[in-house]
């Protein structure tokens, strides 16, 4: 178990190596644009109402228990700051999903030993536009519920204390859900069987998942470690494909 959830930082360290090839450069180009544009509009906005939100999520506390202030403060501001990047996250990968999906294949053909790329073609991105934003669709579907429910827990005086370990596991599930999608769904895999595929594989998941979560926390960096993700998730599903198709024979 151990060494399957260690295989998470391998992955994405060499999905790193993938996008910085000068063979997938192009296909990264356009969403670091677009995220980066992204990341300094939310980051500008979020600084602008970051105290106002903070004062509306911290408890009032009798005076008596004002001692407490100095202990839930740096916890409420990592819960902030866990809403803020999930904000990011799942805006941006909306935005860019069909680059996204359009870099998972490229990368796909790679790991398959086919290094001759086509001719960059507008009209095949945008051919992937429906697909990628039903999926996307499909994923903000899974995540609000799940999302408003987290948020709820956090306003309740008391039990709001384990709502930060709760948003943590949970994003380092969604970050495995967001990325091993595109490929999945360049494989035609349907949304509940790539579920299905993950929990079969929930260690190795969560590795990748921890890895990439912690990895998108950094600003900046996080813009270049999403298409990161996105190759490290394709390589992750190459493997593991194959790993299952070697074991079934």
């Amino acid at each position: 178990m151990q060494a399957n959830v260690l295989s998470g930082p391998q992955y994405l360290r060499e999905g790193l190596k993938l996008v910085l090839s000068p063979g997938l450069r192009l296909f990264v180009l356009l969403p670091l644009a677009v995220n980066l544009l992204l990341f300094c509009g939310l980051i500008w906005f979020a600084g602008q109402q970051f105290s106002t939100w903070l004062d509306h999520l911290m408890p009032t506390l009798p005076d008596w228990l004002s001692f407490l202030s100095y202990v839930l403060w740096p916890l409420f501001v990592a819960l902030l700051l866990l809403m803020v990047f999930f904000t990011f996250t799942m805006l941006a990968n909306v935005i860019a999903a069909p680059f996204n999906g359009f870099l998972a294949e490229k990368v796909e053909v790679v790991l398959r030993g086919e290094d001759n790329f086509p001719t960059f073609s507008w009209g095949e991105l945008v051919a992937m536009v429906p697909r990628t934003f039903s999926r996307e669709m499909r994923k903000l579907g899974y995540f609000l519920p799940r999302a408003i429910g987290l948020f709820i827990l956090s306003l309740i005086p008391v039990v709001n204390l384990i709502a930060a370990p709760l948003w943590l596991v949970f994003g380092i599930w969604m970050m495995a859900i967001q990325y091993i999608d595109y490929p999945a769904d360049n494989n035609k895999m349907s949304w509940q069987d790539m579920l299905a595929w993950l929990r079969s594989k929930r260690w190795q998941s969560l590795g990748f998942g921890g890895i990439t979560y912690l990895a998108l926390l950094i600003p900046f960096v996080n813009i270049l470690m999403m298409p990161a993700a996105v190759a490290g998730a394709t390589l992750f599903w190459v493997r593991e494909e194959g790993l299952a198709k070697k074991t079934e024979r």
